[in-house]
């Protein structure tokens, strides 16, 4: 006997699709909660996909200025893999991006489809994540102000290579952002929000490698005792024995990919030491 599949439709996602999102994203073992969900779709563009009145895919584009965007929360139901949804998805929210540069943490079970649509790879992301003890304050670490987010938009972008307003205001709207203030002025900064299990620390953007150091060991003394987690691109890769000794344990790896835009931004100046999220990056 044949079984027929059924007709699958997409539509933009909209906040009453978040509870059948976080469904799907639970069935994949993703930590996200509904709150994290709805900052997600709070800063992209969502599509779903809908069959037999049920929603069986989702996926995000979120645009980073004019001229860089992140695929992400990228899913479809495990009974209906294997038959182009995905594809699809992706295509449809590679459209909503035009022709800014694309960027993604890619599964292994992704990577196929990825390079397919022109995504190349570009590094890994080191996921760790536990109950952390220790950590320092940091003398020159305080919260963010809203007259401050000129300073920190200007390091963002030229540690990311990314236009990233929307993300920083909601960080700071949140009680987020933590900045390093210099003699100098503003030379880094750190955001340390609820997430998932407990708390993310990230972005980490600071002036050299000491700097970042000094802003995750404040973060740590802060959430010490919680659950906290932190992604490390190629760029904090060096860091992964320090926050492994604070009580961060690896807990996989994902791969950077890019599809090339039309304009992108030059990464010049501080370096960005952990991403947002493997979602926002």
């Amino acid at each position: 006997m044949t079984l027929t599949a059924p007709a699958v439709t997409f539509r933009p996602m909209t906040p009453q699709d978040l509870a059948p999102a976080l469904v799907l994203s639970r069935a994949v073992q993703w930590p996200h909660r509904a709150e994290d969900w709805a900052m997600n779709l709070a800063l992209s563009e969502g599509l779903v996909a809908e069959a037999d009145g049920r929603i069986v895919g989702t996926g995000l584009m979120t645009p980073h200025g004019e001229t860089a965007a992140t695929c992400n929360m990228i899913i479809v139901d495990e009974s209906l893999r294997g038959r182009g949804y995905g594809r699809k998805l992706m295509e449809a929210l590679l459209a909503l991006a035009g022709d800014r540069e694309c960027r993604l943490t890619a599964t292994e079970e992704g990577l196929p489809l990825y390079e397919k649509l022109g995504f190349r790879k570009t590094g890994m992301v080191r996921q760790q994540q536990g109950q952390v003890t220790g950590g320092a304050p940091l003398p020159g670490v305080r919260p963010a102000r809203a007259e401050d987010m000129p300073a920190i938009a200007r390091l963002d972008a030229a540690a990311t290579g990314m236009a990233r307003p929307a993300l920083l205001a909601a960080l700071l709207e949140a009680g987020a952002l933590r900045v390093f203030e210099a003699p100098e002025g503003i030379t880094g900064y750190m955001a340390l929000r609820d997430f998932g299990h407990g708390k993310v620390l990230g972005p980490v953007v600071a002036a050299d490698q000491t700097l970042a150091q000094g802003l995750i060991g404040a973060a740590v003394a802060e959430a010490s005792g919680g659950f906290l987690r932190i992604d490390l691109p190629d760029s904090g890769a060096a860091l992964q024995d320090m926050v492994e000794s604070l009580g961060m344990r690896a807990a996989g790896d994902g791969t950077s990919m890019t599809r090339p835009g039309a304009r992108p931004l030059p990464q010049t100046g501080p370096t960005l030491y952990a991403l947002a999220s493997q979602a926002l990056l």
